[in-house]
């Protein structure tokens, strides 16, 4: 009885030793192709994939150069606006206008004709008119007149063919006076009508 007893015992323990190595070898076995080399190589994708990358990094650099030159285009482009803006500015005449008057003189239509072609130079930047009156009256009267001073020179300008999108206007009344007598001839120098390119 013993004998059968240890002969079973034996068979159970060679039974499971079987059971064990199997199961180890299978893990060996799900183990060995993440170890083995030639089977992460196969699991690397190929290099098919990688060529877009190559090909967009190329046509970033090709098109490198060409954002440079535009870039460099605008920034002349912009410069060249800008000088001219300046030229303009330095160049528009200011007009004049009597005692408690907006009419314009001869004078200051010829003024305004000569205005108009320096206008016309600008690309997109505007004009802005600034209308002034001499100390003379109130506050609100001078910045009513000098409002209508503005307004006839931006008329006369748009008829001389400026868009009256590119033309504003504003009164300072007698607020900037350029001339600070207080006689004839510094109020005569105050009645004016100045041009602001405005960027």
């Amino acid at each position: 009885m013993k004998g059968k007893a240890f002969g079973l015992l034996t068979m159970v323990s060679v039974g499971a030793l079987v059971a064990c190595g199997c199961a180890k070898k299978d893990m060996v076995k799900q183990d060995e192709p993440l170890a083995s080399p030639s089977a992460v190589t196969a699991a690397a994708p190929a290099p098919a994939p990688q060529q877009p990358k190559i090909a967009e990094q190329k046509k970033v650099q090709n098109a490198a150069p060409a954002d440079r030159d535009l870039q460099q285009k605008a920034a002349k482009e912009a410069a060249a606006k800008a000088a001219t803006a300046e030229q303009v500015q330095k160049e528009l005449q200011t007009i004049y206008f009597g005692f408690d008057s907006s009419k314009l003189s001869d004078e200051a239509r010829g003024g305004l004709v000569k205005d108009a072609e320096l206008i016309k130079k600008l690309a997109k930047e505007t004009v802005r008119v600034e209308g002034n009156c001499d100390e003379r009256g109130s506050d609100d009267y001078n910045l009513a007149l000098g409002e209508k001073r503005a307004k006839e020179a931006v008329q006369y300008l748009t008829n001389l063919g400026i868009p009256a999108d590119r033309l504003t206007s504003v009164s300072y009344g007698k607020e900037k006076p350029v001339a600070p007598g207080h006689d004839e001839a510094s109020w005569a120098k105050n009645r004016r009508d100045n041009f602001v390119v405005v960027q």
